[in-house]
């Protein structure tokens, strides 16, 4: 399921959409008490597309400092969510649509 919470997320799931390999990644970041920041464990796993229920201004900064296109909007299943971006459903991140309730 997509958390609500993107930096909070316990894990992220890194699909390949030509193959169809998936690698579920655990979140090791500083939000979780380990160190580094998702972007850079999302990165580090060649992501060039991330989707996402929503997160906050940095982290959509941060994620294109890294060349990885972020779409928010993500509801339901991982695989939900691929669709959703497939058809088209899901809107591209900006600082317009971020987060702030969180305190990013």
């Amino acid at each position: 399921m997509i958390c609500a919470h993107f930096g909070r997320a316990e894990t992220f799931t890194i699909v390949d959409t030509d193959s169809g390999d998936v690698e579920v990644v655990p979140n090791t970041s500083e939000h979780l008490g380990g160190t580094g920041l998702p972007p850079e464990i999302i990165s580090a796993k060649g992501a060039h597309v991330m989707l996402t229920g929503g997160l906050g201004p940095k982290a959509v900064k941060m994620f294109e400092g890294y060349g990885i296109e972020v779409f928010v909007g993500a509801t339901g299943t991982v695989r939900d969510a691929i669709a959703d971006w497939k058809e088209g459903h899901l809107e591209e991140a900006s600082d317009k649509n971020a987060c702030r309730e969180h305190r990013h």
